[in-house]
């Protein structure tokens, strides 16, 4: 049986990331294992378009992404997980993230794709921040718009990365706040 009717099976004839049935065509995932159906998925153009990045992304159509990252095929976490880091900046992408799990193998091969789209976040003592690691806040900072301050040696789990190697994104007191990556210390 081929890839594409593997995939058609798999996903009812279904984009495998937003349900369209429209022009639906095999995408094999970048820095996969392998070259099997396993490490691809059945996606619509418009998705497809918007991943190889000859469009700009629409924000509100990678909302699917919030169903699509609960499938239980590692190909279409993967997926999910790499389009969520591209769609971080929004407070419901990163929410998704919170939320996501993925065994720790699917999580290394999702990791992969990402790792090598970012310049890297750095820590006070120059350490790499990946997303999902616990640092600590290092100095008292006002937050601004939430009317506290985010208290020296606050420990903030699960940080996010931004587009902005500069910062990470982090619960602080119940509220999602972008910090100075430079003001945390990785624990």
């Amino acid at each position: 049986m081929s890839i594409e009717t593997t995939l058609h099976n798999r996903s009812d004839t279904k984009c495998e990331l937003c349900t369209s049935a429209d022009n639906l065509s095999v995408y094999p995932i970048p820095q996969s294992p392998d070259e099997t159906a396993n490490c691809a998925v059945l996606i619509c153009t418009t998705c497809s378009e918007q991943i190889q990045e000859s469009t700009e992304l629409d924000l509100k159509h990678w909302r699917c992404l919030n169903d699509s990252m609960w499938s239980l095929v590692p190909a279409v976490q993967v997926l999910s997980y790499r389009l969520l880091h591209k769609c971080s900046s929004e407070s419901w992408a990163q929410d998704a993230l919170d939320m996501l799990y993925v065994d720790e193998e699917t999580k290394a091969w999702a990791d992969a794709g990402v790792a090598d789209d970012r310049e890297a976040t750095l820590d006070v003592n120059g350490v790499v921040l990946a997303a999902g690691d616990a640092v600590t806040i290092i100095k008292d900072l006002d937050v601004k718009g939430a009317n506290f301050t985010a208290k020296r040696g606050t420990p903030v789990r699960n940080i996010g990365l931004s587009d902005n190697p500069l910062h990470i994104e982090g619960k602080v007191n119940g509220q999602r706040i972008v910090i100075i990556a430079a003001y945390t210390k990785k624990n």
